[in-house]
């Protein structure tokens, strides 16, 4: 089967959660055989392990001036040249990674209504590109933000189209006020366009059954890795705490931090050490800055990792003991949790969002959100060691049952063949 999975490029400067799961879907289809094609809107994706030979379509720089200052005119071809240039695309990747549409809401509403100059103009090489070049035999958007691909494509192809739920209401709620409903509601118009919906968790389904309820189904797919990738039997010789996603504020660096310093105030955790990866963005900066300045105290026991190397990435977990990333917002699913017990490291993770569902007995989950809470926890899983075996023993038990790649590719794969036939 040949398989066409259409998602945005991040930069690979930082863990982008959306991204690796998209990436780590293409590549279960790959190890069992089917042919799958990668194609990156607005920024390359210059990874090896999931570059493939197709154009970048609707490149950031590019589009963004359109939207910005062209509106209904078309955009002189130099300086299309000129703003999709290798060098500006990797400035523009360098400085990615706002967690917030203000400022994007042309953009954001132009993706999803699939309406503008600008949209026709790119989406028009897209479809050539898809009709005349490949043909795939099934097509999968990485979000209903790119639901305006799928209008187009649905209009001129035959071509079945399956669209991934995760997390559009941290982007689409941080519109200014006046896009919000206006967003949603072209959401809910071009879902027509997709034949199946697909989501990584029960707890984002029930989010997309609130929100629009007229959707239809959602099919839930858990996320699935490659375990060999993280199996280990080396576990660090002091305990380690690890934080591992992209650092900022989001998703609760600080608050960890916080809860370190008073874990190393209390003295209940001998030898305890610290090690944040995940790497982060220019935005981010101030953030890093102020948790550097928290742990500055016991900088001998902390490692962070400011530059996020994909080839590392499994690497990190063999360093750890066990892994907090206490986000500030409800995530769909948290894909550094599968990781982490592919390698048989428990989790403490807040009691929000999908993380009660994901965790399961393979952690511990606290509330409230704060350092006080975060600190309690971890103590108790690093001070009673027959706890920590048991979290231990069911994360490998989670990983494998639940997390597999292999579950993830049968579960695409009966899906896609249900669609094909139908």
């Amino acid at each position: 089967m040949k398989v066409l999975f259409i998602q945005p490029g991040s930069g690979d400067s930082y863990y982008c959660g959306n991204c690796f799961r998209d990436n780590l879907q293409a590549l279960s289809l790959r190890k069992a055989g089917h042919e799958v094609i990668i194609m990156p809107l607005y920024l390359p994706l210059k990874r090896n392990t999931f570059q493939c030979d197709v154009p970048l379509f609707f490149p950031a720089t590019t589009y963004y001036v359109e939207q910005k200052m062209f509106g209904n005119r078309k955009m002189p071809s130099w300086m299309k040249r000129m703003l999709g240039s290798e060098t500006l695309l990797d400035l523009a990747s360098s400085l990615s990674g706002t967690t917030s549409a203000e400022g994007m809401e042309g953009m954001t509403l132009s993706m999803i209504s699939g309406e503008g100059l600008a949209f026709e103009d790119n989406v028009r090489m897209l479809i050539d590109w898809v009709k005349q070049t490949e043909k795939p035999d099934i097509i999968q958007l990485s979000t209903s933000l790119l639901l305006g691909i799928a209008k187009k494509l649905k209009q001129e192809t035959e071509i079945p189209i399956v669209c991934s739920l995760q997390d559009e209401e941290v982007w689409i709620d941080s519109l200014k006020s006046e896009f919000i409903g206006k967003a949603w509601q072209s959401v809910l118009d071009n879902a027509q366009y997709v034949d199946h919906f697909i989501t990584t968790s029960y707890y984002y389904r029930q989010i997309v059954e609130r929100k629009l309820p007229q959707l239809g189904r959602v099919k839930v797919i858990y996320p699935g890795i490659d375990l060999k990738k993280y199996q280990t039997d080396e576990y660090p010789a002091d305990p380690t705490i690890g934080f591992f996603y992209r650092m900022n504020k989001l998703d609760g660096l600080d608050i960890l931090a916080d809860a370190f310093v008073l874990l190393k105030k209390r003295d209940t955790i001998p030898n305890l050490k610290l090690r944040i990866g995940g790497g982060y963005m220019s935005p981010d900066k101030k953030l890093v800055r102020q948790v550097k300045r928290i742990l500055a105290p016991y900088t001998a026991d902390v490692v962070i990792e400011e530059t996020y190397d994909m080839d590392e990435h499994a690497d990190f977990y063999r360093k750890i003991s066990v892994l907090s990333v206490p986000l500030r917002f409800k995530e769909g699913v948290g894909l550094y949790l599968c990781e982490a017990f592919a390698a048989g490291r428990p989790v403490v993770e807040p009691n929000t969002g999908s993380f009660a569902e994901i965790v399961g007995n393979a952690g511990l989950i606290y509330e409230p959100n704060d350092p006080q809470h975060l600190a309690d926890a971890l103590e108790k899983m690093l001070t009673d060691h027959h706890l920590f075996n048991q979290f231990k023993a069911h994360a490998l038990t989670m990983a494998k049952e639940r997390y597999d790649d292999r579950n993830v590719a049968n579960e695409l794969l009966k899906l896609y063949n249900e669609l094909i036939n139908n």
